[in-house]
């Protein structure tokens, strides 16, 4: 195995660099796509492609069996205006691969697709392997992997890798935006005139400052909701009629984004509308046996704050990856070499327990 990591280490770095080279920002990945395919080509392995995303299964897919899908992300945000190196320029200093999606979420993706291949012409598995480098993850966008899971055959769970420092994100929050709207009359301010919108506004946002939901997560905590714009009136002297506002809405698994908008809608009295409900909350049971191979392994469990595709995808899923999430979308983003390596690792020995 040690010989098989050393070559697949290799081949995954090179690869990773090659990613990095590309420019691949969400809604633009055809070109890193086409580099994923030609990796795959190169090795024999048939790919099937929708839009930029790029999937392949292990040589003996049996539809009888159960199916573990592999999913990492290709896309990248734009470069951190802080940046002191070339984004696009794969650099090695001091055991760090610095580069553009280096960290979030290439070594993740080279590190499962490397895991894909120790297992793709292995015979008599009991699982079905499904790898997916999906497209737009950063901007949840409709044709990243909500569109490709469309056209894949059933599947019964998901690894997503992304850089969790190898623990395991168990659970993971969901994200809606809310636009809200308190109505008044409009009045001249010197006289006793209107109904001032940004006096009804004031009582919601305190509601919106001070509610705490009945339920309260295991590994994510209460729901927090935050006030983050407000726009009203359009002179000193003119009592407005219209106050709108923005609230960030994290909900957890104890509630999906429906209940949860239902709840907010049941108590405030300006109108308030979701810009989507789509990216909810995400749990895995602790007892699921892919739970239970990455505690045996000695993973640490815990809940995630962010997003990833998990909101996107509609079965049991398990977050992990090497990398470190404090170091996404920071200016010279890097992975370590070693990181790489051990991630990995982690992937052949956690499938080797269910496979």
């Amino acid at each position: 195995m040690n010989k098989d990591i050393m070559l697949l280490t290799a081949d995954s770095i090179a690869l990773l660099k090659a990613l990095i080279s590309i420019p691949s920002f969400s809604r633009e990945e055809k070109d890193t796509a086409a580099q994923l395919c030609l990796f795959f080509e190169q090795r024999g392995i048939k790919v099937e492609r929708v839009e930029n995303n790029i999937w392949a299964y292990n040589k003996y897919f049996d539809a009888s069996k159960p199916t573990i899908l592999l999913n990492s992300h290709h896309d990248t945000v734009k470069p951190n205006p802080g940046y002191t190196k070339n984004p696009f320029e794969p650099l090695v200093e001091d055991g760090k691969l610095y580069g553009l999606g280096s960290n979030d979420a290439g070594g993740c993706l080279v590190s499962l697709i490397a895991a894909f291949l120790y297992y793709y012409a292995e015979e008599n598995l009991d699982y079905n392997l499904c790898l997916l480098a999906s497209a737009e993850e950063e901007v949840s966008g409709k044709n990243g992997v909500e569109e490709a899971i469309k056209h894949l055959k059933k599947i019964d769970f998901a690894i997503v890798g992304e850089p969790t420092l190898l623990d395991l994100a168990v659970a993971e929050k969901g994200l809606m935006v809310l636009d809200c709207e308190a109505k008044g009359i409009s009045g001249h301010a010197a006289r006793e005139e209107g109904e001032n919108a940004i006096y009804k506004a004031m009582r919601d946002v305190e509601w919106f400052r001070t509610y705490q939901f009945p339920k309260v997560s295991e590994h994510l905590g209460p729901v927090k909701m935050s006030l983050t714009m407000i726009q009203a009136g359009s002179q000193h002297n003119v009592v407005p009629a219209s106050c709108t506002f923005v609230v960030d809405v994290r909900t957890t698994d104890v509630y999906n984004n429906e209940e949860v908008l239902a709840i907010i809608r049941e108590h405030v009295h300006s109108s308030v509308q979701a810009r989507s409900t789509r990216l909810n909350p995400s749990t895995i049971d602790l007892q699921h046996p892919i739970v239970k191979a990455g505690m045996t392994l000695g993973a640490k469990l815990y809940g995630s704050p962010t997003m990833s595709d998990q909101a996107l995808i509609p079965y049991p899923s398990l977050k992990v990856g090497p990398g470190d999430s404090a170091r996404s979308h920071t200016a010279d983003e890097f992975i370590y070499l070693t990181e790489i390596e051990n991630g990995i690792r982690f992937y052949i020995e956690l499938l080797g327990k269910v496979l």
